[in-house]
């Protein structure tokens, strides 16, 4: 589409620009526009986005002179949808008819274009096979008496049988009656039984308490003291246990050398689950179980186990109670089946502050700081700060707007995490754990680790398929884990393979009134599936008035160098319109695959012709060309007090900023104690942390 601009004679020379909109146009943003040396504007193939009006302009030091505008209109004809299923016939019985329609939905004419031509619905005939009851057959005749006594005669639904969803014969398809007129020589027969199973339970109950009897004087000479309880640790469900002394000696035991003077008392509560015979043996023949510092432990024998018969066993000892890591996050929104508690928040409840940071004063005993609502956590572990030592650690997302963006074409999969002071060195490494919006799969992706120097530069740090002594970083289908030995500025930094990358992207929909009573604004975001991402747009459209009108979804936008577009439909014809050149929006694929600063992609302005009209119900399609396509339906009301506000999910630890000691772990230190203890050590057998990460399907 070639528009000229007329030529200029300056003195001095002038600069010649053009405007699209009122907007400068800068080609080498677009490779689609050419604003050649003399001056003409060549626009190399036609899209939705290229419509508006254009206006050269000329300027030197003396004047500034402007065109004519040049209105450019780009419209697109309309095509069919698919066909939808064929109907069910419409008749119960006999001759009826079914049908199938399509819509001219793909695309939808826009700015004058072709309706499509041919037929929207299509009808043919069907027959429905009429239902048939069932009916009785005569009653057959009566067969030869039984020792009981009696005789019966049967009779069949056949004549005719249920067909076609027919009702099925009603009564009794069996009868019996007496068919010896009472003389019936059955109970003196009856006489004989009972002697004879009378003389059964008597040899039963007797072997019985034969039985009871040995278990007895067995249980009476064993050398273990064993009080009953409950035996549900067998079927691997949580109960109180608690370890207690036995005779010296024994060789049974774990650990034979434990003294029976007991001064502390704790009880422990944990599921005791056996497995298979290597798991039995790997518990009684490791380490798991012997002493350390101050703490005693005996055990049952594996006899009383075997009879389904748990023993109360008394765990003693002086250690603290010392932590375990607690809780991972949690995908944002979906959701497949996991067992997770969710928390149902309204939009008020978002923190509307700019600045993404928390900060907290931790001590010898560690434990876990959080940013509310973003997924981004750390985990300072037990040890990890001297004793008598107490740190201020500092956990913040770098703001979009200030972020430093990757070079060629690597992207930024999640937020731009510090966690400081950077000065600072455990002795124990740290886990920070940042959300992620990649599929990740190391066949279309490279992603790797990158953390900031000093003078403001990404340095690779390692690749997450790839293993390192220096850190290591566990990938899950929603967030990353990295175990750190010092604080600093880090990013999950992808680069795409193939053009299969898929990033993955939140869709969602606000609105509000406009200035002019009789407006209504529609705003589209895409922004990335991480709930830092979600949170910023929401903290926006607080400021602005916005109302989120429908559950967010979430679209897979593929890394083929196809645009976004995005489309209203459905508008009700005679009670809104919307507003020309803006029922189809097009968003170029850089602007969407590298995110922009800016989230909002799509504004849309819709006028009702009266007052009195209050609703509202439209459809927003989000599509990309040759990729994946989602559809919002919009139904709300454009008065506030007939609003209904539609929740979402908020992450589970937006409650705990913070969370001190042993508060943020899930297994006691004592306990964490003894399984270190057993598979630190490679064992003659192999029953180390390889063999245990085998067990769990873990392949590193």
């Amino acid at each position: 589409v070639p528009v000229a601009c007329s030529t200029f004679s300056c003195a001095p020379p002038c600069q010649v620009e053009w405007l699209k909109n009122e907007e400068p146009i800068d080609s080498n943003l677009d490779e689609n526009i050419d604003t050649r040396a003399d001056h003409n504007l060549i626009i190399r193939q036609a899209r939705l986005s290229d419509s508006g009006n254009y206006t050269c302009m000329a300027a030197n030091i003396v004047a500034k002179r402007r065109s004519l505008s040049a209105t450019v209109v780009v419209y697109v004809n309309g095509g069919w949808s698919s066909w939808t299923e064929w109907s069910s016939c419409n008749a119960r019985c006999g001759r009826g008819w079914q049908k199938r329609s399509r819509t001219c939905t793909n695309p939808a004419p826009l700015n004058g274009g072709a309706f499509c031509e041919g037929m929207s619905v299509q009808k043919i005939t069907c027959t429905s096979l009429c239902p048939v009851d069932g009916s009785w057959e005569a009653w057959s005749e009566w067969s030869v008496c039984s020792p009981e006594c009696e005789h019966l005669r049967v009779r069949e639904c056949a004549a005719p049988a249920p067909r076609n969803g027919g009702r099925h014969c009603e009564g009794l398809s069996q009868e019996s009656e007496n068919c010896t007129e009472g003389l019936c020589i059955q109970d003196v027969e009856r006489g004989g039984d009972i002697a004879l199973y009378s003389g059964l339970a008597a040899a039963v109950l007797a072997v019985a308490v034969l039985a009871l009897g040995v278990t007895l004087y067995r249980r009476s000479q064993s050398e273990y003291g064993v009080d009953v309880i409950d035996s549900s640790a067998l079927t691997g469900g949580f109960q109180t246990f608690n370890f207690k002394t036995v005779r010296q000696g024994n060789s049974l035991l774990l650990n034979s050398s434990l003294q029976p003077e007991l001064t502390v008392s704790r009880t422990y509560s944990g599921p005791i689950c056996l497995q298979d015979p290597l798991d039995k043996e790997l518990m009684t023949e490791s380490s798991l179980f012997n002493p350390l510092a101050d703490i005693k432990v005996k055990v049952q024998s594996s006899f009383m186990v075997s009879l389904g018969v748990s023993d109360r066993a008394e765990y003693h000892g002086k250690a603290p109670l010392g932590s375990f890591p607690h809780g991972t996050p949690r995908p944002f929104g979906t959701i497949p089946a996991r067992n997770k508690a969710l928390l149902i928040q309204n939009l008020a409840s978002i923190s509307s502050s700019s600045e993404l940071r928390s900060t907290a004063l931790f001590g010898h005993l560690g434990g876990r700081l959080v940013i509310p609502n973003t997924g981004v956590s750390l985990l300072i572990p037990h040890g990890a700060i001297p004793e008598e030592s107490s740190w201020e650690i500092s956990l913040a997302i770098t703001h979009k707007e200030c972020r430093l963006e990757p070079e060629g074409p690597e992207v930024l999969l999640g937020p731009e995490v510090s966690c400081g002071p950077p000065e600072l060195a455990v002795s124990t490494p740290c886990a920070l754990s940042i959300p992620h919006c990649a599929h990740a799969d190391p066949q279309h992706w490279s992603i790797r680790l990158k953390r900031r120097d000093q003078q403001g530069k990404w340095e690779e740090v390692m690749s997450v398929e790839e293993e390192t002594t220096s850190c290591y970083c566990l990938l899950d289908p929603y967030a990353c884990h990295i175990l750190l030995n010092s604080f600093g500025t880090y990013a999950l930094i992808g680069e795409p393979i193939s053009d299969c990358a898929v990033r993955q992207l939140k869709v969602a929909v606000f609105g509000c009134l406009s200035c002019n009573s009789l407006d209504y604004n529609l705003r589209v975001y895409c922004v990335d599936n991480t709930p830092c991402a979600f949170q910023e747009v929401v903290s926006d459209e607080r400021l602005q008035g916005g109302q989120l009108l429908e559950e967010p979804k979430l679209l897979h936008f593929k890394g083929n160098t196809c645009s976004l577009q995005i489309s209203v439909l459905d508008v009700p014809p005679f009670l809104w319109r919307i507003k020309p050149f803006t029922a189809c929006q097009e968003v170029p694929f850089s602007r969407v695959w590298r995110g922009s600063p800016r989230p909002l992609l799509g504004a849309f302005s819709l006028e009702r012709f009266s007052p009195t009209t209050t609703q509202l119900c439209c459809t927003v399609c989000v599509r990309q060309l040759q990729g994946h396509e989602q559809l919002l339906h919009v139904q709300t009301s454009v008065l506030e007090a007939e609003r209904e506000n539609i929740t979402f999910f908020a992450h589970e630890d937006s409650a705990f900023p913070a969370q001190l000691g042993p508060k943020a772990f899930k297994i006691p230190r004592s306990i964490r104690q003894r399984i270190c203890a057993t598979f630190d050590s490679p064992g003659a057998k192999g029953k180390d942390w390889q063999m245990l990460a085998q067990k769990n399907s873990i392949s590193r």
